[in-house]
């Protein structure tokens, strides 16, 4: 009788890279793991629908909240990488990896 398959620690490939962002940014000095605890936490605090996907929104808003507290990102660089990632998942047919356009990442990354 063999084992049965261990579930899946990531639903979707945008959730590993979310968590390997997040482990990189703490690696690299932006926060400590308290401050992650504590803005994943508030995050999770608010109230919403409890539904699969909740959790990993709510790890990427940390991660946001994080990255402006930090003065890593602003909303200006966030809002069209937010946009790019909405138009790949509308666009993208189900069963298909989402992935958005690379000129769409390219213009929201784009510094003056």
């Amino acid at each position: 009788m063999s084992a049965p398959e261990p579930e899946a620690p990531f639903a979707e490939p945008w959730q590993a890279e979310a968590f390997a962002l997040t482990v990189h940014l703490h690696a690299a000095g932006h926060f400590s793991w308290p401050d992650w605890s504590a803005a994943l936490g508030a995050e999770r605090a608010r109230p919403g629908p409890d539904d699969p996907g909740r959790y990993w929104r709510d790890w990427l808003a940390a991660l946001e909240g994080l990255l402006r507290a930090r003065g890593l990102a602003g909303e200006d660089a966030l809002s069209p990488l937010r946009a790019a990632w909405a138009e790949a998942y509308a666009t993208t047919p189900h069963g298909e990896p989402v992935t958005p356009e690379p000129a769409a990442v390219a213009a929201a990354l784009a510094t003056d």
